[in-house]
């Protein structure tokens, strides 16, 4: 991948403090795993995803360039979503991405987000639960979530299956596309009580 505007972005995110010190291109290459699990189980890309917790823009701008697909990135932190509509407007960027500042336990229940997305990714946004809990809503039935997770095997219960089922999802199992990634899908409607109010799921986790 030798996209200008995409480097551009990214180290201009690393320079703001929103990434870390490794090169972009391995940042890139981290980010296309999201890709490759999602090319797993569909043989076209998404017509649409949102990135949840977006930040510095992983992996959904790597995603919206190699895509071309509308992309929303939801961020509660109004310099990261400030830098994001920043770097959509760049010259050589897809013209289709959305930028959201908000938390996503009230932004999911909004109508244009509400069941609308066949992906959610997240890298970093949260512990399992409330990375859950914060995307189930937006979901469509039969969409998933794909999530970076650590390197290494964890508890089995890291994502509890009863837990999930409350919110209308299911595992679909931890998957190594280079790294590993956690593959959750959305098998009925979220029941009207999730997302709760904005912190509690991190106060009060269903698991």
């Amino acid at each position: 991948m030798t996209i200008q505007w995409l480097y551009r972005a990214l180290e201009e995110s690393r320079a703001r403090g929103f990434l870390g010190p490794m090169p972009v291109e391995t940042q890139i290459e981290h980010a296309l795993g999201f890709s490759r699990v999602w090319e797993s189980f569909s043989a076209t890309p998404p017509e649409q995803f949102l990135d949840l917790g977006s930040g510095g823009g992983l992996p959904g701008l790597v995603l919206f360039e190699n895509w071309g697909v509308p992309a929303t990135f939801v961020d509660s932190m109004v310099k990261r979503t400030n830098f994001l509509q920043e770097v959509v407007e760049w010259e050589g960027a897809p013209r289709n991405g959305h930028v959201v500042n908000g938390r996503a336990e009230q932004v999911s229940r909004e109508p244009g987000f509400d069941g609308k997305f066949p992906l959610v990714t997240a890298r970093s946004f949260a512990p399992p639960a409330v990375t859950a809990e914060c995307a189930a809503r937006f979901l469509k039935i039969d969409g998933i979530l794909i999530v970076s997770e650590p390197p290494v095997e964890g508890k089995a219960d890291r994502w509890n299956p009863s837990s999930l089922g409350q919110l209308g999802l299911r595992s679909e199992g931890r998957v190594r596309e280079g790294a590993a990634f956690q593959v959750i899908r959305k098998v009925r409607a979220t029941p009207d009580r999730f997302p709760r109010e904005i912190g509690t799921p991190g106060k009060n986790p269903l698991f």
